[in-house]
């Protein structure tokens, strides 16, 4: 659902793209992977230290930790954007795209049940607000601020505050908890080309970062991580080395694509700061996007095609 100048309305990805959308949180996605993983014989390791990848351009590169030494054909960096594996690559063998946004987001995870059955996307008086579905006791919402804020200035009453004023509609109302988590989030667009070096194979946060609002981060991650698998499968049944070869092209063609789709999303949910001379201007250019959006099924469609991820997705 999006609300914006007092308006409400509700895009039905069932009907725009003819598919159910399923809601997976991703932190069970997450605990799933990891105990079939570990059901399955995976030795899966946390907070190892002295992390340090080694000869990463020859067939056997090694990765040394904690006096241990593991050799292998080759490495998937899945270590997230402050991780080892990114950083073990020479800077003059990749190119960095990155943009830093002029807001950010205070995200809060609150024990209250959800207010609504589905999720809000919020353009109100002071910017972007968001109700998120999680569990039927837990919900996480999140209030736009400056980038440079910091938490220390968001007392639980503000946050409830500045929920109510960016979230409130006619005829709803918006239920209350005791703030579990909050923090600010960082809004940053990154990007990495080419996402290979060597033997090692960059995926996720590694190799790129988008803005949240799309929701796109962890769906990436997926793609590249099937893209990559599909590639050792091959490489190791067929001796077929075209997939690995084509992995980073594969990967980035998606990763622009959500790039584009969530700094579109990005753009019109987000009001300029105040002292910004196209604040004007980009807030009509917001509601002119959000009447198409409401009213034109094609544009819609766009969304919804973008927003699940199809027809972008990943197949074997």
């Amino acid at each position: 659902e999006f609300r914006y100048l007092g308006r409400r309305f509700r895009l039905d990805y069932e009907d725009l793209v003819g598919r159910r959308m399923h809601v997976y949180p991703q932190q069970e996605l997450v605990a799933d992977l990891i105990r079939i993983f570990l059901a399955q014989g995976g030795d899966l390791r946390f907070a190892v230290p002295d992390v340090a990848l080694h000869d990463l351009t020859t067939p056997r590169p090694r990765i040394t930790f904690a006096e241990s030494e593991l050799c292998c054909d080759l490495g998937a960096g899945c270590d997230g954007f402050f991780g080892v594996s990114r950083r073990a690559i020479p800077p003059a063998a990749y190119s960095v795209f990155d943009r830093r946004h002029p807001f950010g987001w205070v995200a809060v995870l609150a024990g209250v049940g959800p207010s609504t059955d589905e999720i809000i996307y919020a353009h109100g008086p002071d910017g972007f607000a968001a109700h998120m579905l999680r569990t039927a006791t837990i919900s996480r919402f999140y209030v736009q601020c400056p980038p440079d804020d910091v938490i220390e200035n968001w007392p639980d009453e503000r946050i409830w505050a500045g929920l109510h004023r960016g979230l409130q509609s006619d005829g709803w109302t918006l239920a209350e908890g005791p703030v579990l988590e909050k923090n600010i989030v960082e809004m940053r667009s990154y990007v990495v080309d080419p996402m290979r070096y060597g033997q090692l194979f960059l995926a996720g946060d590694a190799a790129h970062i988008v803005p949240p609002v799309g929701a796109k981060g962890l769906n990436l991650a997926v793609a590249d991580a099937v893209v990559l698998f599909d590639g050792i499968r091959r490489q190791l049944a067929r001796h077929d080395s075209t997939r690995l070869d084509a992995y980073s092209a594969t990967c980035l063609e998606r990763v622009w694509r959500v790039q584009d789709f969530s700094l579109w999303m990005a753009a019109m949910l987000h009001p300029k700061p105040v002292n910004d001379p196209d604040r004007a201007f980009a807030q009509q250019l917001a509601y002119a996007q959000f009447r198409y959006l409401e009213t034109s099924r094609a544009y819609q469609k766009h969304f919804a095609e973008n927003y699940v991820g199809f027809p972008h997705t990943v197949t074997l």
